[in-house]
């Protein structure tokens, strides 16, 4: 704050500020406005804290950033070597640039308000059969009567201890406000309610603190007494006092509990130092096939532990790769030296640090079911790669237990109605019921990851922990470990995992997002939970979206506020949403989305087993194809009936009418339980299940499974010794360009992230530049204006499972236009290969990006090795001259994008085995034929499986002639696709036939591209027909 306390903003925010409006947003706005002077404020999106004054001139716009200062003042941003104007609000900084001549490109002169919504329109507590109120709320300013109140006409929850509290807010609350009046400075009432409502906590730390006693008395004599104290008085005191003696109990006990590892664990080293192991004398061992390797490095601890351990925090790290032995080596004193001997079943794991490149934590095990943790700083980042390589040749080589390369992972979301559940929910673990399920004979074989979404669950968290973990056990036999467990009210995500991998779970991170009433009250909203699985990392959303058939703005806004503001992954990655944080990102919950149909017709649909017609009304369905939410995310076919809104107690009627204060309220029967994810390109990733339990009726939603195959990396990358310098990989850019939406004129740069770099890298700023229509630019950057990246390995099997992230950004505002993800394995090679792909920001689509790029491995780190889930070990990309012909020059195997070349007899070629229709395909007619000049065109056809569209572009001499997008029905990624095409080409038009073939059904798509008289579009005419198998 600036100025001792004042608001940036003033007493009030004015009108022209639109606080986290989207920079897309406002151009819009902007553009709507029309007038030369029009501006807005907003949030800038690369800096807390600052803005970003955005002003309309000529038809473009113009971004100047507002930055605070360390006094809290407020400064547009000016060139090097210019003073800037401070101001302590931003009315009075906008005040003076409404007069002319300030610097800026025009004179601001019409504000471009925003849109104020009304605050009873976002009521929405349940569409259950029992109206249940949200929890208590964090209070609002100026808004506790009304919160209240909701309360004071609300049935109380079931929970007796929920009771108690609720009974406070109904009434005593009025007592403790009257005395407070008078000049009380004490709460009896609320006293005496939080000692009922702690009844329970207080007779469980007596408990804890008991079987504390003995340990204490033994390894930590100054706090037994206060232990013993404690547990005596609180025999005697009560009343009043009985609050306060808790704060100090639980004070006690976190001492306690904070400190009694540590001292038990100092007294047993003394106890120990009267037999010291000593190392092994050099003498005795053997000459080894691999040297035994020594690192260097420092002992990462926290300030406050500097005075507990000393000045030497220097250690050595010996990795004994042949003996399977790591010595961790420190320095006491000048001559002396202590060590500790770690065999290879002793290392339980390894976690890198994400934000800095070179720190490497190591968990040992100390004794049984205990282990001890260690962060390590080496001298670089190689340094770190190639200690943990040389980890990776001693497990490989002493231990009998590999790395999985694939793992199953089973998804359940259900609205629980705000009742419990019943005794048994196999069904919902089994994914027995409706819809795809599993094979009876695979039914019963553990995952190896339970994800558990839930809605209005009334159940606290550590109760509804067991109870899943105790049904987990009783169908697998298995005591599943709990990584994570996370609530916003009665929304709950819980993961669980086998324990067999409960070490190769690291970087766990936990979040939600409010978007109840006025985005405070958690009502509805999202938890989030993400980790890395080895090397793989993973997101998983659990959501509840607003109720209502009419509210599909609302819902879409919901989606789009939980993509920005849930904070989970690498924060480095604050420039992207979470949906490209993750190689895998899974969004289930009741999304409450609805079917737009009359009742009678949906009805009847549902009688006849009929799904496809409802499926085309469906309104996420309807929303994705128009790219408003969930873009290029994946859902799996449905084919089990609408999960919402049964009568409780059965599953053979819907309940579709409810008497409410407002008059009827209608809730059609829909699909409001789903289950989509995301992930980056050219990973595996199967959806074996989808359906929903037709057996489990205590709430009016239906649980939802589905289970998926999906392919992880290790941490442990490769098989061989240390690389020698002249053994590096490079990723080499020839040119890159971008068409991004924007009114803007602003010159570009873009910022590469992956975690194969050691730090993320820049370009330059781009060196051409062009415009055909207002709304968009293209933007282009050179091979000397790109920068090459060295990744951390060179290994190509390390290589194969990375990715790279780019960023768009802005060089006035910093800020993001657009992000992507591309796969490095396509790009492997001696020469360049192309890449195509969408650019998108805060969920929308603003462009795309396309280039040529190569990723230059040393032949002595080409070896790799087969995975399970691949169906034959990765083989790199060679140039003509390496003698393979049968390779086309300029094909590329993203598995995204089919290219046919205009090639003579190489059409087949283009088109791997495995995507050509069979000889009894069921239409015969689509066999690839050769097509004709000219030899450079290319036709690309962008089967995407989160959309229901084929974007097809032909390239004539390497440059975009034709677009046409000719619409398909929604092909699933488990359809395992075919795609033969007839294409011939001329300077003049392209006519294409082509068809695309699933297990079920056959689509053909036939037309002509034809051109206009302008040289900005071109026209498809689409002669096409479905037929079905």
């Amino acid at each position: 704050m600036a100025g001792g306390g004042i608001s940036p903003l003033g007493p009030a925010p004015p009108m022209w500020y639109h606080r986290d409006l989207s920079r897309a947003a406002a151009e819009e706005l902007l553009a709507r406005a029309g007038r030369d002077g029009s501006f807005l404020v907003r949030d800038s999106e690369s800096v807390n804290g600052a803005y970003a004054l955005c002003v309309l001139f000529q038809k473009h716009v113009h971004t100047y950033r507002i930055l605070p200062d360390e006094e809290g003042f407020l400064a547009v941003q000016t060139s090097q070597g210019v003073q800037p104007k401070r101001f302590k609000t931003l009315p009075e900084l906008v005040s003076l640039y409404l007069q002319p001549s300030q610097g800026l490109v025009t004179t601001l002169l019409y504000t471009v308000d925003r849109e104020e919504t009304a605050f009873s329109d976002d009521r929405d507590y349940s569409d259950g059969e029992d109206e249940k109120p949200p929890l208590p709320p964090s209070l609002l300013k100026n808004s506790l009567w009304t919160f209240l109140s909701l309360f004071c006409f609300s049935t109380p929850a079931a929970n007796g201890l929920s009771t108690i509290s609720h009974e406070y807010l109904k009434g005593s609350y009025a007592l403790d406000l009257e005395a407070v009046k008078q000049g009380a400075c004490s709460l009896p009432h609320l006293n005496k309610t939080l000692v009922a409502s702690c009844k329970r906590l207080n007779g469980e730390v007596d408990k804890v603190l008991s079987g504390l006693e003995i340990l204490s008395k033994v390894f930590d004599q100054q706090s037994s007494f206060m232990v013993s104290k404690m547990i005596q008085q609180s025999v005697n005191q009560g009343g009043d006092q009985e609050l306060e003696n808790l704060v100090t109990k639980l004070a006690i006990l976190k001492d306690l509990l904070s400190s009694i590892e540590k001292k038990a664990l100092k007294a047993l080293q003394d106890m120990s130092l009267s037999s010291p192991s000593s190392p092994p004398p050099m003498s005795m061992r053997h000459s080894k096939a691999i040297p035994v390797q020594a690192f260097e490095v420092k002992l990462d601890v926290y300030l406050a532990e500097l005075t507990k351990i000393g000045k030497s925090q220097k250690y050595t790290l010996s990795v004994d790769v042949e003996g399977g032995r790591l010595v961790v080596m420190k320095k006491v004193k000048d001559s002396q030296e202590d060590w500790t001997t770690f065999t290879h079943d002793k290392i339980r794991q390894l976690i890198k640090s994400q934000r800095v490149q070179n720190k490497l934590a190591i968990v040992f095990e100390k004794e049984k079911d205990k282990s001890q943790r260690k962060d390590f700083i080496f001298a670089s980042a190689k340094k770190r790669e190639a200690f943990c390589q040389l980890l990776q040749l001693m497990k490989n080589k002493h231990s009998n237990q590999d790395e999985p390369d694939m793992i199953s992972i089973f998804i359940g979301s259900w609205n629980m109605g705000s009742v419990p559940s019943p005794k048994s929910v196999a069904s919902w673990v089994l994914c027995r019921g409706l819809g795809k399920t599993l094979d009876e004979m695979t039914v019963t074989i553990p995952h190896d990851l339970y994800v558990f979404g839930t809605q209005e669950n009334s159940v606290c968290d550590r109760e509804w922990v067991e109870s899943l973990r105790a049904m987990l056990k009783d169908q697998t036999e298995l005591d599943y470990k709990p990584i994570a467990v996370q609530t916003l009210w009665n929304i709950k995500i819980a993961v669980l995992v086998k324990p067999e991998h409960e070490n190769r779970i690291s970087h766990v991170g936990m979040s939600s997002v409010k978007t109840g009433i006025a985005n405070t009250l958690g009502n509805k909203g999202a938890v989030g939970v993400s980790f890395m699985f080895n090397g793989t990392s993973f997101g998983f959303v659990n959501c509840h979206l607003t109720s209502g058939n009419e509210k599909i703005a609302r819902r879409n806004q919901n989606y789009l506020d939980i993509l920005r503001l849930l904070s989970l992954g690498d924060k480095q990655l604050s420039s992207f949403d979470i949906s490209l944080r993750f190689t895998h990102l899974f969004w289930l919950g009741d999304l409450n989305y609805r079917l737009d149909m009359d009742i009678q017709e949906i009805l009847n649909y549902i009688n006849r087993k009929e799904f496809d017609p409802l499926l085309k009304v469906d309104q996420l369905n309807l929303e994705r194809e128009k790219n408003k939410v969930f873009l290029r995310f994946a859902e799996e076919e449905i084919s089990f009936p609408p999960t919402y809104r049964y009568e409780r107690g059965s599953r053979d009627t819907y309940v579709w009418q409810k008497q409410k204060a407002t008059g009827m309220r209608t809730n059609v029967p829909s699909w409001c339980d789903r289950m989509l994810w995301k992930s980056y390109p050219e990973t595996h990733i199967v959806c074996n299940s989808y359906g929903c339990t037709d057996d489990i009726v205590t709430s009016d939603h239906s649980p939802v499974f589905a289970t998926f195959e999906v392919g992880v990396t290790s941490q442990f990358v490769s098989k061989k010794g240390l690389p020698k310098s002249s053994e590096q990989a490079y990723i080499e850019f020839e040119s890159i360009e971008a068409i991004v939406k924007t009114a803007s004129r602003t010159k570009f740069f873009i910022e590469f992230y992956s975690t194969c770099l050691e730090e993320f890298k820049k370009s330059y700023e781009n060196d051409s530049q062009s415009s055909d229509n207002i709304n968009f630019l293209r933007v282009g950057w050179s091979n000397k204006q790109l920068t090459t990246l060295k990744p951390l390995l060179s290994e190509i099997e390390y290589l194969q499972d990375q990715h790279l992230l780019l960023t768009v950004k802005s060089l006035d505002g910093y800020e993001s236009y657009g992000e992507c993800v591309l796969a490095l394995k396509s790009m492997i090679g001696s020469t360049a290969q192309q890449f195509h792909t969408y650019l998108s920001h805060r969920g929308e689509e603003t462009g795309n990006i396309r280039g040529s790029m190569r990723v230059r491995v040393p032949s002595e780190r080409m070896g790799t090795r087969e995975r399970l889930y691949g169906n034959s070990p990765f083989k790199p990309k060679q140039d003509a001259s390496d003698g393979d012909s049968s390779v086309a020059k300029n094909s590329y195997n993203n598995p995204a994008y089919y290219i046919l070349e205009g090639v003579p007899n190489q059409s087949a070629a283009a088109l791997s085995p495995e995507l050509l229709p069979s000889p009894t395909s069921a239409n015969p007619q689509a066999t690839p034929t050769p097509l004709n000049e000219p030899k450079n065109v290319l036709l690309l056809l962008n089967a995407s499986d989160s959309d229901n569209l084929l974007l097809c572009s032909s390239y004539v001499n390497g440059k975009l002639r034709k677009m046409f997008r000719p619409n398909f029905p929604h092909i699933s990624r488990s359809s395992r696709m075919k795609i033969a095409a007839m294409v011939k080409t001329s300077l003049n038009s392209t006519c294409f036939d082509f068809t695309v073939t699933s297990q079920r059904r056959t689509w053909r798509r036939q037309g002509c591209l034809t051109p206009p008289t302008s040289k900005s579009c071109w026209r498809a005419s689409d002669s096409s027909s479905n037929r079905h198998k």
